[in-house]
């Protein structure tokens, strides 16, 4: 199992601790590429997560992705093994209707990273 894989395999467990539809888009050929890797539905809200591992960076084109999905209102994370705490803390206040505050913004979840807005 590669390291991205395990970071993925928390981020599954913690959304099906919430019961959110999730799919991991299929993006070679006939997909769009940067799409992130986790596509999710949660309390009526549209949350996109891209997984790194070690604190990995996102390419170009995924930042592009989660930027346009925060313009649009919706949850983008950026997340590796160390933010899966903060990424369970995100699900629990969006879960109860209190997560109006992550929306817009994309949060950079990586080692070594605050938990801030990374389009500047």
């Amino acid at each position: 199992m590669t390291p991205e894989k395990k970071v993925k395999d928390k981020v599954v467990k913690l959304l099906k601790e919430h019961d959110a539809y999730y799919f991991y888009p299929v993006t070679g050929g006939y997909g769009a590429s940067g799409v992130p890797d986790i596509v999710v539905c949660m309390g009526g809200k549209f949350i996109g997560i891209e997984c790194k591992a070690d604190g990995g960076k996102a390419t170009a084109l995924q930042m592009k992705n989660l930027t346009s999905i925060a313009k649009n209102g919706g949850y983008a994370v950026l997340v590796d093994e160390t933010g899966i705490g903060s990424l369970k803390m995100m699900l629990i206040e969006i879960s109860a209707g209190r997560g109006t505050a992550f929306a817009g913004i994309v949060f950079d979840l990586l080692k070594g990273s605050k938990d801030e807005d990374c389009n500047d």
